[in-house]
C-alpha cells in the first residue's frame, strides 16, 4: 500500500453563509503562487493506479483495496474533479446540487443532509463527501463502505493535493497530476499577466445580506494573485473570513469592482445593486465594473477555479486599460 498525502486540518467556515445559495464555503491563508511543476505524492508506484491504496483523509487513512467502480459524490466540487481526472465512467450517483459536467449522474442525494440507505442503494464501493454530516462515515463504515472526506480547501496548494488525492484514490494519478500541473501553469500566466500598479479595490459578493468573503479565504487567494485590494479585509467584524457588511460600509468604500456570486441563487446584477439605498453613485455601478460571476464556479474549489480567475483577470485588464 502506498499512502497519498496528508489531510486537511481544520472546520469549514462559512457553510450556514453560503447554504442559502446552494454553495459550500472556503477559507484560505494569503496566495502564495506555485511553479508548474507536478505535485508531490509519496510512494514509489503514485502514477500507476495499483491497489490498494490507503489515503490520508479528512477522516484519517482510508485504504481502497480495488479501483472503485461504483462511487457516489456528494460534494459538487468533487464531481468536477472526478470527471477532469477521468473517473467520470466510475461514478454511479452525485447529489442533487452536482449540476456539472452535464453527464453526471445527477440524483436527489443530498450533500447536507445525507441518508445512508439512498446511498447504499446505489452499491457503492466509494463515497467522497466534503463534511461529515450526520455521521456518514460511521454509519457507510457499518456496511463496510469507504468514505473520504475532502474538506473544503483553504488554499489553493489543499485544491491541488485533494485532486491529487481523489486521483490516487480512483485509479487515475497521471491524469490528476495533468490537471494539477494545468491549474497551476494557467493561474501562474494570469496573474503574471495581471496589471498590479493599479491600486484597484473590490466588493466580492456572496449574498445581498451582503456577506462577503476577505483575502483570509479561499476566494480571496485568487483575487490576491491580481493584485487587488479587499474592501472585506476592513470589516469590523471579519467572522472567520465571511464577514457580514453593512450597506453603508460598501458605499463608504466605494470599491473599483463589484464581483457578484449572487446572480443565479439570488438574481443580483448592476441594476439590483443600483437600486440598493446608497449605491447609486457607487464608482463600480457608475463605471460599469460590475462583473457577474457563475455562483457555482465561484464556490468551489475544484478544476474550474481557472474559469473564474479568468474572468476575474479580464475584469481586471479592462479596468486597468480604461
Amino acid at each position: 500500500m502506498r499512502p497519498v498525502r496528508m489531510a486537511f486540518a481544520g472546520a469549514l467556515l462559512g457553510t450556514l453563509v453560503l447554504a442559502g445559495c446552494g454553495q459550500t464555503g472556503t477559507t484560505a491563508s494569503p496566495p502564495a503562487t506555485a511553479p508548474p511543476t507536478a505535485p508531490a505524492t509519496t510512494g514509489a508506484t503514485a502514477a500507476t493506479g495499483d491497489f490498494p491504496v490507503t489515503v490520508e483523509a479528512g477522516n484519517g487513512q482510508v485504504t481502497i483495496a480495488k479501483k472503485p467502480e461504483r462511487i457516489v459524490s456528494l460534494s459538487a466540487t468533487h464531481t468536477e474533479t472526478l470527471f477532469a481526472i477521468g473517473a467520470g465512467p466510475q461514478v454511479v450517483a452525485v447529489d442533487d446540487r452536482s449540476n456539472f459536467p452535464p453527464e453526471a449522474p445527477k440524483t436527489d442525494l443530498s450533500g447536507f443532509k445525507p441518508n445512508v440507505e439512498a446511498i447504499v442503494a446505489h452499491q457503492p464501493d466509494l463515497v467522497i463527501v466534503s463534511d461529515d454530516l450526520d455521521k456518514v462515515v460511521a454509519e457507510l463504515g457499518k456496511v463496510n463502505v469507504p468514505v473520504l472526506v475532502q474538506p473544503a480547501a483553504t488554499k489553493l496548494d489543499d485544491a491541488y493535493e485533494e485532486i491529487s488525492e481523489l486521483g490516487a484514490a480512483t485509479g487515475n494519478q497521471a491524469k490528476a497530476d495533468e490537471v494539477v500541473v494545468g491549474m497551476k501553469t494557467a493561474l501562474d500566466k494570469l496573474a503574471a499577466e495581471a496589471p498590479k500598479d493599479r491600486g484597484l479595490t473590490f466588493y466580492h459578493e456572496l449574498d445581498q445580506t451582503p456577506y462577503a468573503a476577505t483575502s483570509q479565504t479561499f476566494i480571496g487567494q485568487i483575487y490576491g494573485l491580481f493584485g487587488l485590494t479587499n474592501i472585506a479585509d476592513k470589516a469590523p467584524d471579519p467572522a472567520g473570513g465571511y464577514p457580514k457588511l453593512s450597506a453603508e460600509f460598501v458605499a463608504q468604500a466605494d470599491p473599483d469592482l463589484i464581483f457578484l456570486a449572487d446572480v443565479k441563487c439570488c438574481a443580483q446584477n448592476k441594476g439590483t445593486l443600483a437600486a440598493r439605498p446608497g449605491w447609486g453613485s457607487l464608482s463600480a455601478i457608475k463605471n460599469d465594473r460590475v462583473i457577474e460571476l457563475d455562483d457555482d464556479i465561484a464556490s468551489r474549489w475544484g478544476p474550474r477555479v481557472v474559469q473564474l480567475a479568468e474572468t476575474i483577470g479580464a475584469a481586471v485588464a479592462k479596468a486597468g486599460a480604461s
